[in-house]
């Protein structure tokens, strides 16, 4: 018995435009598609249900292909600094918080972002002291390649002037070499690793928020990597199998960070283990930091730091062997790579040691490309997981960190999709905002959310281009081009129902099309209070 879908335009995405009357699904698959008659006539005896679109318009399910699942429940239950505009208004809003604490506790904060301040500062532990004089406290950057801590923080990690910087990262100095507090990436991780572990009940409950409100945003599924961070591989694996698809039904991907690599192994578990919905996946490395703290890798220095070519995380021999590794075990791999030499130096490793099998590398990011790069990326079967969304919120201050040649480079979608490079689109939440629909319309406008201007608009999306992304884009990279992202026969029952036609309304309102339905495996996840009588 089955559920038939009509009474608005239904999306396939088979093509530019391309549409239809009616689906029929039965068991989480797509059985047919064609006009409602027909196939009303043609199941009449197994329709146990109807949807009636309602004049609303159905899509293939948006998946984002790159985000922290875990990140963004945090965001929604820590104190988000992300929509402050001063280091002054950071440091009253964690002080509304002091009373909160008790001694020794730590207080956690996510989301500032100096380049949207008035004064571009970094903050100093002292300041942090002065309101926190007996609690550690972390305020990490939105890239989360780093972060700011007092003396409380510096102290229980053992960081102090005679610290030497560990391998892909950097502890800021003042002049006496003093560390002043603030931390770039795997700086960052010795405080980290002093930090309490969450409890499995809090795990579970972030994990519970956050997949709730991807379901509201009309996402049916997200590739994220959390396995590393919250208390081990096991730990983590098993709190995401305790919400999906127990209490809800959501695709979550997980990418296997290498340093958790081996214990997935131990565990006999392999690349695509797992079930449909804690889908085991790719091992994650990163190759450099990001543009913002200026911590990316870039074949030239950074305009505004001459001498300062970003952080590679790893010494060359140790990215290979990792990237051996993996293929000992035919495992495909997701690697951050956001300067123009991150991305080389992974293509031509990429390159070296090919897949043996039809499964698929991914580059995460791959914000800035040059001649080199995109000739590498046309010669190796890799897809481009980009975030649409960091032009929006990049622009104009990256501008003053590559200059206006390399900025001609940057973030190049068209380009990657002309010379035949398959990309996926994801947003990095928590670092970006979740919602598919302000990626979609990142990508079509390129228009900055800081001034809103519109930058290098040779590098826009079609709508179609766009909202392949995430649909068509997210399943080549999980190698399920053959069964998901489209609306055709034997697809699983995966969409999005929108109370807008994408392909019609202004690109620059895209943002306010609502949700009407988010459908997952045939069941309705997640349904606007007002739309439920309709079914």
């Amino acid at each position: 018995m089955g559920t038939l879908w009509h009474g608005g335009k239904i999306y396939t995405m088979q093509y530019e435009k391309d549409w239809t009357e009616a689906v029929y699904t039965e068991n989480g698959r797509i059985l047919d598609i064609g006009k409602v008659e027909v196939l009303q006539e043609k199941y009449k005896q197994a329709i146990e249900q109807t949807y009636d679109l309602n004049g609303h318009v159905m899509y293939p399910g948006f998946v984002d292909s790159h985000l922290h699942i875990i990140g963004h429940g945090e965001k929604l239950l820590h104190i988000d600094l992300s929509s402050i505009p001063s280091a002054e208004e950071v440091l009253e809003t964690i002080q509304q918080h002091e009373y909160d604490l008790e001694e020794g506790e730590w207080l956690i904060a996510d989301g500032w972002n100096e380049n949207q301040w008035g004064e571009s500062r970094i903050i100093h532990k002292d300041e942090l002291d002065a309101i926190f004089p007996n609690n550690p406290v972390i305020l990490s950057r939105i890239c989360r390649h780093a972060v700011i801590v007092n003396s409380q923080a510096l102290a229980l990690a053992g960081i102090s002037g005679e610290t030497r910087d560990p391998q892909g990262g950097k502890i800021v100095r003042d002049e006496q070499g003093h560390p002043t507090g603030f931390l770039l990436d795997q700086a960052q991780e010795l405080v980290k690793d002093v930090m309490p572990e969450i409890s499995q009940r809090k795990l579970e409950k972030t994990i519970d928020v956050a997949i709730q409100d991807l379901l509201r945003l009309g996402l049916v599924g997200g590739h994220t990597e959390d396995l590393f961070y919250y208390g081990g591989f096991l730990k983590t694996l098993h709190a995401y199998q305790n919400i999906l698809p127990n209490k809800y039904k959501f695709r979550a991907h997980l990418l296997v960070h290498h340093q958790v690599f081996d214990e997935m192994i131990e565990r006999s578990l392999r690349y695509g283990d797992g079930g449909e919905f804690t889908t085991l996946g790719a091992m994650k490395i990163f190759s450099d930091g990001a543009l913002g703290g200026r911590t990316a890798w870039l074949s030239e220095p950074y305009h505004d730091d001459e001498g300062n070519v970003g952080i590679p995380i790893h010494h060359e021999k140790d990215l290979e062997n990792l990237i051996q590794k993996a293929r000992t075990f035919n495992h495909p791999i997701a690697v951050h790579a956001i300067g123009d030499q991150a991305v080389e130096a992974v293509a031509k490793l990429l390159k070296k040691y090919p897949l043996e099998s039809n499964r698929k590398d991914r580059i995460i990011h791959a914000q800035l490309a040059n001649e080199r790069t995109l000739k590498l990326l046309e010669d190796i079967d890799v897809i481009l997981d980009i975030q649409p969304s960091f032009v929006a919120s990049d622009f104009p201050w990256v501008i003053e960190r590559i200059g206006e040649v390399r900025a001609e480079w940057s973030y190049p979608w068209r380009t990657y999709l002309q010379h035949g490079i398959t990309c996926a689109g994801g947003s990095d939440a928590p670092i970006e905002e979740v919602n598919p629909l302000l990626g979609i319309e990142a990508a079509v406008t390129r228009k900055s959310a800081i001034d809103q201007k519109k930058y290098y608009e040779k590098e826009k999306l079609s709508i179609h281009e766009a909202i392949s992304l995430y649909t068509i884009g997210s399943a080549a990279v999980i190698n399920h081009a053959h069964d998901r992202g489209m609306i055709q026969k034997g697809y699983v029952a995966d969409f999005t129902i929108l109370d807008s036609d994408l392909y019609e309304i202004d690109p620059e309102r895209i943002h306010e099309a609502k949700v009407v339905a988010t459908v997952v495996d045939e069941e309705i996840c997640y349904q606007k209070d007002e739309e439920k009588s309709q079914t």
